[in-house]
Formats: C-alpha cells, structure tokens, sequence
C-alpha cells in the first residue's frame, strides 16, 4: 500500500473526511476486495485527517482510540466531536460533568494524533455571552498531559458578533467555518488553528466541487495559515498575513454529497 501521507510541520494544512466507514466509499475511494477491517488503514494513508462524528453520539472506549492511534501513520491526526449531551442543552453553564465525562473518556490515548475537539452546537441556540463565557471556561487545557485544543461549530447567526469573537479568542478557541448555506459564515481566526467544513459537495462533479472551486480553497488554506482569506464573511475586518504564518489549518470534505467526499480530499491534497 503506497502512502502519501506526509511528515507532520509547522503551519501544516491538513485535509481529510468525516469517519471512514461508508459503502458508497468501497470499489471507488477504497480498492475492490479491501478488508473492512483495513479502511481505516487505507484511509490514514492517503489523507492527513479524519474526523471523527461517532463521538457525538455516544461514548467509545479507550482501547478503540488506542486502536485507531496504532492503525494510522505517525504523522496523521484525528479531529473529535465532542458529545452532544454538552452542547445540546438550554444552559450551556451546566455542561461541566457532560464536559468531564467526554474528555476523560479514553481520548488521550490518541496521544499525539488527538487534533482540535469539535464542540457543535444546535443550530437554534442563540449566542448569550453569560452562558457561552461560562461554557467555555469549563473547557480543559489537558486531559493526562496531552494539550487540548477546542473549535467551537456555531450554528446560530447571533454568533456573529464581535462579542463572541472576543469571548472566543480569550479562550483561545477556533471557530469552524462552515462552508455552507445553512450556517453562518464566520471567517475571522479566533484560535491558534483554523478549522474548516466544505459541505457543498455536488455529483456534479467527480471531486465535488468545481476545479476552479478548489483551486480557490488553495488559496484560502494557505491564507488562513498565514492569517485570514480575506475574499470570505468577516464579522471584523480581515487582519493582512502575518510574515512568516504557522497556523496549523484543517480542512474536512463533509456532508454534500458525501460519496465525492474522499476524491474531493484528495484533490485538494494534490493542489497543495
């Protein structure tokens, strides 16, 4: 099996799926024959990141995560949603034990493939700065040594507002930019990282979106290594790069039309 998998680096640009368990992937993403048993393997070795859904519906054990920390190369990271039972609730200020719980759940033994924590929060909750302040800072920096970092998928339009971007970025938490119709648009960099969601996969198109539509996230990624795009929704006015930019970025090929997911990953991979 021939890996592309590269040596992780500062400012990387990490693009991948979400989970890798799906039969419309087997014979076209996944070769003909191939082990269900031996997906995540695969996987693992053609793209960068993958992120995991599973989590937010229910809990999984520690030796799975320490499965999945052995199965995939050294280089390669796992993003996690967080359990839905801390963010889908009316006050987010008492969500500390669903917090807890979630994060002493087994997640270290990702140990350095752990990347950012996806806390995504229903589309009808409305930003309150008190109870969102209070969420975040029951948010933990660790979990048995290993740094945690935190993106926050707001789904509300009151989240764009200049009241969340510094409630955010005091907390040092990213915020996901959705790409998408059905939930705002917030490009303005609030954590160290970027996070990004590409939701408008077509069939159309055999990697989903328009060649001329990746070449665009090319240029948005690199941007947001170095600081932010400034060509997508701002809240605040774009800052200009920053010379010499690190931030890692991630980016997930999610939802759309889901089967193009991977070719849409892949591509975006061969352009960068």
């Amino acid at each position: 099996m021939t890996s592309r998998n590269p040596a992780p680096r500062a400012g990387a640009i990490r693009v991948g799926i979400g989970g890798w368990t799906y039969e419309p992937w087997r014979g076209t993403f996944y070769p003909e024959g191939l082990p269900q048993a031996r997906e995540l393997e695969y996987a693992s070795s053609r793209l960068t990141a993958i992120e995991v859904n599973g989590t937010y519906y229910g809990a999984q054990k520690p030796a799975t995560y320490a499965k999945w920390r052995d199965e995939t190369p050294a280089s390669f990271v796992f993003t996690l949603k967080a359990s839905r039972y801390a963010t889908n609730r009316r006050k987010l200020a008492e969500a500390g034990e669903s917090i807890r719980r979630f994060v002493h759940s087994g997640i270290a033994e990702l140990g350095p493939k752990l990347g950012p924590i996806v806390w995504q929060f229903a589309p009808t909750k409305v930003f309150d700065a008190g109870d969102f302040g209070a969420f975040l800072d029951q948010l933990p920096d660790a979990v048995d040594g290993i740094a945690l970092r935190h993106a926050l998928d707001v789904r509300h339009p009151s989240f764009a507002c200049p009241e969340y971007l510094a409630l955010a970025r005091q907390r040092g938490a990213a915020t996901v930019y959705t790409d998408s119709d059905d939930y705002p648009s917030i490009a303005d960099r609030t954590g160290s990282f970027a996070y990004v969601r590409l939701m408008r996969a077509s069939t159309a198109y055999k990697a989903g979106y328009a060649p001329h539509a990746l070449a665009e996230w090319e240029k948005r990624l690199r941007a947001w290594a170095a600081g932010e795009p400034p060509d997508l929704p701002h809240v605040e006015d774009a800052p200009p790069a920053r010379a010499g930019g690190h931030g890692e970025v991630y980016a997930f090929f999610i939802n759309g039309a889901k089967e193009r997911a991977p070719a849409g990953a892949l591509a975006l991979l061969d352009r960068l």
